[in-house]
């Protein structure tokens, strides 16, 4: 087969893409931004070509900022006076630094406040403070009221005895129901009902009424302890808890002040114990409901020499457990956390 042979009937010759066809394209960009923007660009020959300003106008136009101008042109002109409206930003109030002495003010608020103790630990402390002493003097009390401090007292020597014929086993008997009935539930009848050898009564009802008073202030004192033990109870799982040393710190100052208020409470005594006793006995009694005569069963019972007593055994015991929980709740070094650093060995010397 040869190229001189026939074509055949079907085939085609391919036929060029106007698509893909160059040679008709020009020299001219295919975008006015590629042009030169300073001339009319050049022709196919590379001279320049004659464009006039008309068409140059148009041209220069199509660029982006030149649109942009040509906006701004046709806009009418600002007024000289008018300034230009701009939003405010959502943050700008923030990029305002505030004066000086605010700023101090507002540092100075910050750190008082992080340097500052919570008010719970210190209120908690302060009530155990000022409860000690309270639970301390009625926890002497109550020991006071006791048989066992009434037979010591009827059994020690030199204690008074009585002129009217009670023997050291009459008044134990009668002074225990006495001293009982003070912490019994018991109404007045416990002690209006008793009679003495003779079968008279041994207490007169002025006697019963007035030892029905002494057990209303009694009841109440030993309640009202009951429910300082309890909130110090609260008060110490507390700062157990919460603070650091805080239980130390308020039965600390709780024995300095029962020292304080003891100490002044004996000087007192020791003044004057009939003032003292008198004073004692119109805060809690109506006047009149207290005084008796020297053979009334209360005075043979505990004269005064046995409320001289338990003013004393009351003084001692409070004033001993203040001084032992003083002794130790004192703030030492190592109590407070503060490790005391040892010195370094002197280096030894050469020989």
């Amino acid at each position: 087969m040869n190229d001189n042979s026939p074509t055949p009937a079907k085939r085609m010759e391919p036929q060029p893409d106007p698509l893909l066809d160059s040679s008709a394209d020009s020299d001219e960009p295919a975008f006015s931004w590629m042009s030169d923007s300073t001339s009319g660009g050049t022709d196919s020959k590379g001279a320049p070509k004659n464009v006039d300003a008309g068409s140059e106008g148009v041209q220069q136009a199509e660029s982006r900022a030149d649109r942009k101008a040509a906006e701004a042109a046709v806009e009418p002109a600002a007024e000289p006076n008018a300034q230009p409206f701009s939003e405010p930003l959502p943050t700008s109030a923030l990029q305002v630094r505030p004066p000086e002495e605010e700023v101090e003010r507002r540092n100075a608020q910050r750190e008082s406040a992080a340097n500052a103790k919570p008010l719970a630990p210190r209120v908690m402390q302060v009530l155990l403070a000022v409860f000690y002493p309270v639970i301390l003097l009625v926890l002497a009390v109550r020991a006071v009221t006791s048989p066992l401090f009434l037979w010591t007292e009827y059994n020690r020597p030199g204690f008074p005895g009585d002129g009217y014929g009670f023997s050291t086993d009459d008044r134990m008997t009668y002074g225990s129901y006495a001293v009982d009935y003070l912490s019994n539930w018991s109404g007045p009848r416990y002690l209006g009902e008793l009679v003495n050898r003779s079968g008279d009564k041994l207490f007169k009802d002025g006697e019963v009424s007035h030892m029905a008073d002494v057990k209303l202030v009694i009841l109440s004192t030993f309640g009202a302890g009951a429910l300082l033990v309890l909130f110090s109870i609260i008060a110490i799982a507390y700062l157990r808890r919460r603070s650091t040393g805080g239980v130390r710190r308020g039965l600390f100052a709780g024995s300095i002040l029962t020292l304080v208020i003891i100490l002044g409470l004996g000087a007192l005594a020791v003044l004057g114990w009939q003032q003292f006793f008198t004073e004692f006995h119109r805060i809690f009694f109506a006047s009149g409901s207290w005084t008796f005569a020297l053979e009334d069963t209360l005075i043979r019972l505990f004269p005064g020499q046995f409320w001289i007593d338990a003013g004393i055994v009351i003084g001692g015991l409070v004033l001993l457990t203040a001084l032992v929980t003083l002794i130790l709740t004192w703030p030492t070094r190592r109590r407070r956390g503060i490790t005391v650093d040892e010195p370094a060995p002197a280096p030894a010397e050469a020989t």
